[in-house]
């Protein structure tokens, strides 16, 4: 259950989160779940699911890349009073989390950058501890994106419902050129219907690239 471990404010300011997060999708597309019994497993659980791997983490700033709505990063700052960034190229949507943020009273713990990972990483090279992104994207580009806002010894958490075993394999094929290495791999279930996995690649050296490449490339043009 995910309210284990949590205090009384820490619940009620999740639960405030997603009360904020739907009445504001009434205006911006924040979510696609309105239902707020499913948004509580899909939003708050599901979040929640890699505190373990997190709290594994160095301690330091931690950055919730393709934030969307703010969710894991919201929840997870919550839960761990983590310093955090939630980052998103969508500026409209990072707008209303600010919003979001502020009406929470969590401003001075949780700052929102609306651009690139890729520029974040020219101006903040090695300043993060941890990362996470869900459902954001394949793991190679996620990794290649990490690998130059992490600090050494920092981590990516990768949340993912499925896993292509060629996105895996290229996933470890890449792990020297980008300076990463996998170092946790977990499946579950989400409440009875939900497959989930968790996978964690540490920065465990110098890229033999040069990155950050430019905004775009690891997604049109993958390693």
């Amino acid at each position: 259950m995910w309210r284990d471990g949590l205090s009384e404010q820490q619940v009620s300011l999740l639960l405030k989160h997603l009360d904020l997060v739907v009445e504001k999708n009434k205006v911006v597309n924040l979510t696609r779940i309105e239902d707020l019994e499913s948004a509580k497993l899909l939003h708050i659980e599901d979040s929640l699911s890699a505190l373990p791997e997190l709290n594994e983490c160095p301690d330091g700033l931690y950055g919730d890349l393709g934030s969307g709505a703010g969710f894991p990063g919201i929840p997870l700052a919550v839960a761990t009073n983590r310093k955090t960034t939630l980052i998103d190229a969508r500026k409209k949507k990072m707008d209303a989390v600010r919003e979001i943020v502020e009406a929470l009273g969590l401003s001075h713990q949780i700052e929102t950058y609306a651009g690139r990972a890729e520029l974040l990483a020219r101006s903040k090279s090695g300043a993060y501890s941890a990362l996470t992104a869900r459902a954001l994207s394949k793991l190679s580009v996620l990794m290649e994106l990490a690998s130059p806002l992490l600090k050494q010894g920092g981590r990516l958490i990768c949340y993912k419902s499925h896993v292509e075993d060629t996105e895996f394999e290229h996933a470890l094929s890449i792990q020297k050129a980008v300076g990463m290495k996998l170092v946790s791999d977990r499946k579950f279930k989400l409440g009875e219907d939900y497959d989930r996995r968790i996978l964690v690649f540490e920065k465990v050296g110098k890229p033999t690239i040069k990155l950050p490449r430019l905004e775009g490339q690891a997604q049109k043009n993958p390693l």
